[in-house]
């Protein structure tokens, strides 16, 4: 009996020492825990107050990439023609940029083919000699304005009838009238101190 009795009292010495080591990780743990949470609460806290987004006052430098909306480039691989005919004469989206190309070109190519004669005839009427330095000047922003006008024009519906060719020929007629119009009124206002000799 006095040897099973020895037995059961090593194995409950074994269990407590066993208990014990454990006890003590556990408390190693909690006091790195406790150490962290302290570490946490010393910190100044990062608060993010309210955020507000002008888009206003966003300034976009260069736009480039594809926007699909509902639509994946490769769905268009199937697809043959979107295109939607012409009403009231107004030309479809296909259409209309083929013919603001177009124009756009025609436009460019007159500019270069014509200006310079365009300022000379238009000092030669204001009995001033234009200076051939203005020409670069006045080209810049005749092209810069392009865009906008033949837009303006293209969004005209043709009238009396006119089929979209004839309706392409008639907005770079206007685009020639503004072109004169806009040389004839930049060397008008110019000062008279800028003006070549008569």
């Amino acid at each position: 009996m006095n040897q099973n009795f020895y037995q059961v009292i090593q194995s409950i010495q074994a269990y407590v020492y066993a208990q014990d080591k454990t006890i003590r990780k556990l408390q190693k743990k909690i006091d790195m825990l406790e150490k962290k949470i302290t570490e946490m609460h010393d910190r100044p806290p990062i608060r993010v107050e309210k955020m507000e987004y002008k888009f206003d006052q966003l300034k976009v430098e260069t736009l480039e990439g594809t926007l699909n909306i509902g639509l994946n480039p490769s769905d268009l691989q199937g697809i043959e023609d979107f295109s939607v005919p012409s009403q009231n004469g107004v030309p479809n989206p296909k259409d209309r940029v083929s013919m603001f190309t177009e124009i756009e070109s025609q436009v460019h190519q007159y500019l270069d083919d014509n200006l310079q004669t365009i300022m000379q005839n238009t000092g030669e009427q204001l009995q001033f000699r234009v200076d051939d330095t203005y020409r670069d000047f006045i080209l810049q922003d005749i092209k810069k304005q392009l865009p906008s006008r033949i837009e303006y024009y293209l969004n005209q519906p043709p009238q009396n009838g006119r089929t979209h060719d004839q309706h392409k020929v008639w907005i770079f007629e206007q685009m020639k009238k503004e072109i004169h119009h806009g040389v004839s009124t930049f060397l008008q206002h110019l000062p008279e101190n800028m003006k070549g000799p008569k």
